[in-house]
């Protein structure tokens, strides 16, 4: 399944950001998928099949991405997309959620669970931003751009080059010739395909910050969600010693997961992989 058959399960529901929209398939108790920045909800394209059998799997497109609105009054933090996802679980009815972060999804789903504990039945985390580890080293030249005002102006540049918007997320995949033009083109458009999107995609790198999770760290430390932590081992820009942090931090931590030469996308590139640690996790805590 990819892209239009992925698009085939499109809803959308109304919240303060602007119309969201996401991808729901299967059925069964509500697991709610979180993308990074700069992607969507088509990096779950290959892992939510293997998990609707069990599981209503509900993949959002977070704020500006995907096919998400964004209020142009509406701030754009791991904070605000918190409070969106809560909108969300609200609007699309989904009750308690088996919660699955990947990259800055990972934060959002780390401040969620903080902040409303009560609608998480389960928590899965994937590299991600953790504690003040936001944003990543690695990501360094990317907003000291987005600071200075200038990575708007590049975006038409990445665009028309797909050398160029390849090397965006390259590096994040064992072997890039995963990586599709398709799927470059269907990340990247809605966030710097028009001069006002780019500008909005500016604002939300420039911002990028580690005050909503270290607020959060206190509530994690008495989360007792069962906590599934899978990390892939070869990644720039969430180095492992973050997936222990997890793990000592939150009570509810059961399992770490090491993929072993995975780098930032496996839970695409490695979906089969995930879904049985996936599959095992969510089977412990239905038996909780």
């Amino acid at each position: 399944m990819f892209l239009t058959g992925f698009d085939d399960h499109r809803h959308t529901v109304h919240t303060q950001a602007g119309e969201m929209s996401y991808v729901e398939i299967g059925t069964g108790p509500a697991a709610l998928f979180v993308h990074g920045i700069a992607t969507n909800a088509y990096i779950w394209h290959n892992l939510i099949p293997l998990l609707a059998d069990t599981r209503r799997c509900v993949a959002i497109d977070l704020p500006l991405h995907g096919q998400s609105l964004a209020a142009p009054e509406h701030q754009l933090t791991v904070g605000s997309f918190a409070d969106t996802l809560a909108e969300v679980c609200a609007g699309a009815r989904l009750g308690q959620v088996d919660l699955v972060g990947h990259d800055t999804g990972g934060a959002v789903a780390q401040i969620l669970a903080a902040r409303h504990p009560e609608l998480v039945r389960t928590l899965t985390l994937t590299n991600c931003e953790t504690r003040d580890n936001i944003p990543p080293a690695a990501m360094a030249a990317t907003v000291e751009a987005a600071r200075a005002g200038q990575l708007a102006a590049a975006a038409p540049a990445i665009l028309t080059d797909p050398a160029a918007a390849r090397a965006f997320f390259a590096t994040g995949y064992q072997d890039p010739q995963f990586l599709s033009a398709e799927l470059v083109a269907a990340f990247l458009e809605p966030v710097i395909g028009t001069p006002a999107a780019a500008a909005r995609f500016q604002e939300l790198i420039a911002g990028l910050g580690p005050d909503d999770l270290l607020a959060a760290e206190p509530a994690l430390r008495a989360l007792r969600v069962p906590t599934l932590i899978a990390w892939a081992t070869d990644d720039e820009f969430f180095d492992l010693k973050w997936a222990h942090w997890l793990h000592d931090t939150i009570p509810g931590a059961r399992d770490l997961v090491e993929i072993a030469d995975g780098r930032l996308f496996f839970p695409h590139e490695r979906a089969a992989e995930l879904s049985s640690h996936i599959r095992r996790h969510w089977a412990t805590g239905d038996r909780s």
